[in-house]
Formats: structure tokens, sequence, C-alpha cells
């Protein structure tokens, strides 16, 4: 018969399994989360909030993957501008008439993952050129992205603005964006991957706890 200890312990895996798997939920997209944060930014200086285009948000994911994790490349370059409708449009699923004028981008990147509030008030705003970007009031809408490389380190966070009207500019060919990975970009339904792989290193961690209890105690 198991003793007190011993089911203290088991009740105590069995809790962290249950909280683990409360905690996290696939579809929680740090992309979305970018734009709300710089959206309270901006409605608390008294600027108006941005409309979130997906489709701006999936060309902002490709314009990460356009450094192909060269963290070093981000305050030093820029993708060619030809790029927009040459790749990313077509790889997005986002017509190409329906592209519209990129008004300003933030972009940061390191080797640590971090919340995307933290991620915004630490890289992503960091001087006055940034602040002068995040309050123009010529952007009417916006698109956010978070990916790794290749699901890993380094991490880029990426938000792209634009000019162009809302329902009107940066439109998926049938209304549906493709599938792109990895990463995570706003204004859309589409499970995070990132959030899905940290998922599943949740249920092994406690996957093995339990398997640890179960040998130890022999439960």
């Amino acid at each position: 018969m198991a003793t007190a200890i011993e089911v203290s312990a088991w009740f105590f895996a069995s809790s962290l399994l249950l909280v683990s798997a409360s905690a996290v939920d696939s579809k929680n997209n740090p992309a979305d989360e970018l734009v709300a944060v710089l959206n309270s930014n901006r409605t608390a200086h008294k600027s108006s909030a941005l409309f979130d285009n997906p489709g701006l948000g999936c060309l902002a994911l490709e314009y990460i993957k356009a450094y192909q994790g060269q963290c070093g490349e981000v305050e030093s370059k820029k993708p060619p501008e030809s790029l927009f409708a040459d790749t990313f449009a077509p790889t997005c699923g986002v017509q190409a008439p329906t592209l519209s004028q990129i008004t300003g981008r933030l972009l940061g990147c390191q080797g640590k993952y971090m919340p995307s509030s933290q991620a915004f008030s630490d890289m992503l705003i960091h001087d006055s050129k940034s602040l002068e970007i995040l309050y123009d009031k010529n952007h009417t809408q916006v698109g956010a992205a978070v990916s790794g490389t290749d699901g890993g380190a380094p991490y880029f966070w990426c938000i792209l603005f634009s000019n162009g009207k809302p329902n009107s500019t940066f439109l998926f060919e049938g209304g549906v964006a493709k599938t792109v990975r990895p990463g995570c970009f706003s204004g859309n339904d589409d499970d995070c991957s990132s959030a899905y792989r940290f998922q599943h290193g949740l249920w092994g961690l406690v996957a093995g706890i339990l398997m640890i209890l179960f040998y130890s105690f022999g439960l």
C-alpha cells in the first residue's frame, strides 16, 4: 500500500499534468499578442489602433525567413522590395495586385525566446526612430510575425506597417491563407507551430515525471 509521501508525490505529478494541459493552448499566437501590445501603446499615446491584416502578417513571416537565420544582418540589411511581389506574396497566397505600400517595419532577433510584450519593449522599441515608426499617423494597418530558425534559435519578431485600405489590400487568393511554417503570423486562426512544439515538450516532461514516480515507488 502506498505511503502518504508516495500518494502526495503522485498527486503532485497528476496535478502538474492537468495544469500543463490547461496552461498551454496550441492556438496561442504570440504574433497576435504583439499586435495587441502595439495597439495598446498607440491608443495610450492618443494614436489610432491599426487594423490587423493577416495577409500583411504572413508577409511579415516571409520577411523574417529572408534573413535565413542571420541575426547579425537585422540592422544592416533589408530584403529587396521586389521580393514582396515575386516571392512573399505567392508563398502566402496573397494576390499581388492587392499589395500596398509598406510604411514601416520593426524587426528584432536574439538567441533566446521571450514573451511578445517583453520583445516589444526591450527589443523592437529601443530608440527614437522606432518610436517614430510606432506612432506614425500614416499607418492604417499592421501585420506581425514571430518565428525561430527551423523551429529554434535564433528567434525573430517582425512588425510590418502599411497605409493601405483594410479589407481591400493584402488579400488572400480564395480568401484563405496558405499554411506557412515554421512560425506564426497575426490575424488568422491557424495553430501556432511553436506553441504546438512547446505543448509536446511539456507533455514529455510530465510523462517523464510520472514514469520516474512509477518506478521509484512501484505505483
